[in-house]
C-alpha cells in the first residue's frame, strides 16, 4: 500500500496502551473526564465536557513519518501554528502525557509518554454540517465565514508557480489518483473512474489556459475545507487544516472554495457554496471565469473518491462496503460536474 499510512508493530502497540491511558478519568487534569473517543485515520481525539485532546497515531507513510515521539510533538506544534491562522481561540497549545508517579497524566510533571494538541471543544451542533441537517444555517452565518475566508486568503503565504507549473502538479495529481483508483482490490467500476478522468481531460484540452492563469493565486491555503470543520457562531471557527504535508495545502482559493462547495452540494445546500464563492470573489476583486468551478470539484471529487478508497487498506477501519460507497459517491459527483 504506497499510499496508505502504517504503523510499525512496537508503536502500534505503545498506542493502545497510550489510548486505553487516555481513556481512563484519572489521566485527566482539575477533574476533567472523557466522554468521547474518536478514532480517525491519523489521529485519535478524546473529548471532555470543555476541551478536545488530539493524539497522533506512530504512522509511516509517504508524506509522513510520526513514528516517533519527538516527530509527533514537532507535528503537534505544526498543527497549532497552522489551525491558529483560522481558529485561534480553539488551538490552546500543546501537552505532554507524562508518566508520573500516579500513572500517565495529561500535562503532568514527569517523561513524556507522548503529546496531544489541546483544543476546545466547539459545539457539534454549531457545526456547519449539523446546521445543514437541521435546517438552520441563516445569510448572516455565511456573510461572516465568507469575511473571514476572504481575508485569510488575502493575507495567505503566497506560491508564485508558472503556469506551466501549476497545470503540471494537476495533471500529475489527476493521473496519480487515476492509477491509485483502478486496483482491482478497491473493486470500483471502471466506466465511473474514466467518466471522471475523460472529462476533466476534455476540459483541459478546451480550457486549459483557463487554468494556468490561475497560477499566480495559488496560496498556502488550508486545504481540508470541509462542512464538518466549520463551526458557525458569533464569530466563525475553520478548524483542522491539512498541516502534515504543505504541498498539500498549496491551493487557488476559488479552488478551495470550489472544494466547500461541492460538499455542501453533497448534502443539498448547494446555495452555500454558491453565496461564498459570489462573496469571494466580490471581496477579493477576483475576476475567476465560473468554467473553473466545475473543474474544481471534479478535481477535488477524484481526490476525496481516493483518499476514501485507502481506508480500505487500514485494517483499524472496518465497513469496507461504506468506504467504497463513499468513493463512488464522489466519482458520481465529479462524473456529473463536468
Amino acid at each position: 500500500m504506497p499510499d496508505a499510512a502504517r504503523s510499525p508493530e512496537g508503536p502500534r502497540s505503545q498506542l493502545d496502551e497510550t489510548v486505553a491511558a487516555l481513556r481512563r478519568p484519572t489521566t485527566y487534569p482539575d477533574e476533567e473526564r472523557p466522554d468521547e473517543a474518536i478514532e480517525t485515520h491519523m489521529a485519535w481525539v478524546f473529548l471532555t465536557e470543555a476541551h478536545a485532546y488530539k493524539l497522533k497515531k506512530p504512522m509511516r507513510a509517504r508524506l509522513i513519518d510520526h513514528t516517533t515521539v519527538e516527530a509527533r510533538r514537532r507535528a503537534c506544534h505544526v498543527e497549532l501554528e497552522l489551525n491558529r491562522r483560522l481558529a485561534a481561540p480553539v488551538y490552546l497549545g500543546v501537552v505532554p502525557l507524562a508518566n508520573t508517579d500516579s500513572g500517565p497524566r495529561l500535562a503532568g510533571d514527569g517523561p513524556p509518554i507522548d503529546w496531544l494538541v489541546k483544543m476546545r471543544r466547539l459545539p457539534r451542533d454549531r457545526m456547519l454540517d449539523h446546521r445543514v441537517d437541521a435546517g438552520t444555517v441563516e445569510q448572516m452565518h455565511i456573510d461572516r465565514l465568507g469575511a473571514k475566508l476572504s481575508s485569510f486568503y488575502r493575507d495567505a503565504e503566497p506560491v508564485r508557480w508558472t503556469a506551466d507549473e501549476y497545470r503540471g502538479r494537476l495533471t500529475a495529481n489527476l493521473a496519480a489518483k487515476r492509477t491509485s483508483l483502478e486496483r482491482p482490490r478497491y473493486d470500483l467500476a471502471p466506466a465511473a473512474i474514466e467518466a471522471v478522468v475523460d472529462g476533466q481531460s476534455r476540459w483541459l484540452d478546451d480550457h486549459g489556459p483557463l487554468l494556468e492563469a490561475r497560477a499566480d493565486r495559488v496560496v498556502d491555503a488550508h486545504g481540508d475545507l470541509r462542512p464538518e470543520h466549520i463551526c458557525l457562531q458569533d464569530e466563525p471557527m475553520v478548524i483542522d487544516c491539512l498541516e502534515f504535508n504543505r504541498s498539500l495545502r498549496l491551493l487557488d482559493p476559488l479552488s478551495e472554495l470550489s472544494f466547500l462547495h461541492l460538499e455542501c452540494r453533497r448534502l443539498g445546500a448547494e446555495w452555500i457554496g454558491d453565496a461564498l464563492i459570489a462573496d469571494y470573489r466580490q471581496r477579493t476583486d477576483d475576476d475567476a471565469d465560473p468554467a473553473l468551478i466545475p473543474f474544481y470539484e471534479s478535481y477535488h471529487a477524484l481526490v476525496r473518491a481516493t483518499i476514501a478508497v485507502w481506508h480500505l487498506d487500514d485494517a483499524a477501519f472496518e465497513d469496507d462496503d461504506v468506504w467504497r460507497a463513499q468513493a463512488e459517491d464522489y466519482l458520481q459527483h465529479g462524473g456529473e460536474r463536468l
